[in-house]
């Protein structure tokens, strides 16, 4: 049975902390709590085992599963094919079921740790924008992101998770951009990495991750992001660990970015 909540339990919450997944849940509902219809959170259980369930919450095009348990997978099914979200993030067990809708493809993805040896010796913290104006960033990310077409929803949920305190958006250079997508008691995920075109090639991006890796570190902070395929290889250079990897569930029915991103299965 699915059911959306508007409110999770000290117990739940608890829980929650056990995952990445759950703690990008739990930062997306301390920034819009439960009565938004285009941020939505669900629980899901087996009505004969009160024992077992899970969380759910579908953020515009993304749906994220969480549990630890064996979850009626049928009726997710079912919820999928009814809001048909063109990414569901779910514990791997589940995508043995998943997978067999036939407009849906496994996508792999690498959990890196970010860790800093060393900063570059031309590095210049004053380079570096903790307040960039929010245009600034999306002119970046739109060069990085072809498909990051709709600015006003861009700014609306950006802008709303920065006031909440949940992100934290950062340029170097006026042509990198880093995203701390939320901080969860010191858990950090980041997300959106951009650089100019016009910029590309420069260490930029290099440099300011090592260096963000390094403040996270001296901050007490515990720093991950999530890499496709086709930018591994340049997380391994810079000396980021590789923690786990991944499959995702992404739609092949509507045309985003090239398939070589990541490996398929």
């Amino acid at each position: 049975m699915i059911t959306r909540v508007y409110d999770f339990s000290l117990k739940q919450k608890a829980e929650l902390q056990k995952s990445w997944r759950g703690k990008k849940l739990l930062a997306y509902f301390k920034a819009y709590g439960g009565e938004y219809d285009f941020c939505q959170f669900f629980l899901a259980k087996y009505e004969d085992n009160e024992n077992a369930e899970g969380y759910m919450f579908m953020l515009n095009s993304t749906l994220v599963i969480c549990s630890n348990d064996i979850l009626p997978t049928e009726e997710i099914t079912d919820f999928i094919k009814m809001h048909l979200p063109f990414r569901v993030e779910c514990p791997q067990n589940m995508l043995a079921y998943l997978s067999k809708m036939s407009n849906y493809q496994q996508l792999r993805r690498t959990l890196f740790a970010l860790k800093s040896d060393n900063i570059s010796a031309t590095f210049d913290e004053s380079d570096v924008e903790f307040n960039p104006k929010l245009s600034d960033v999306y002119d970046i990310l739109k060069e990085g992101f072809p498909n990051l077409t709709d600015y006003p929803l861009w700014l609306t949920d950006t802008s709303h998770r920065c006031r909440h305190g949940v992100s934290h958006v950062l340029t170097y250079k006026n042509s990198t951009t880093v995203t701390i997508v939320f901080d969860q008691e010191n858990h950090v995920m980041i997300g959106q990495v951009a650089t100019r075109i016009a910029n590309r090639g420069s260490g930029y991006a290099r440099d300011f991750l090592k260096w963000l890796a390094a403040w996270l570190g001296e901050l007490g902070k515990d720093a991950v992001l999530y890499a496709l395929d086709i930018r591994r290889s340049f997380y391994q250079q810079i000396g980021f660990e590789e923690v786990e990897t991944e499959y995702v569930l992404e739609r092949v029915d509507i045309k985003k970015e090239g398939t070589e991103k990541g490996a398929l299965q």
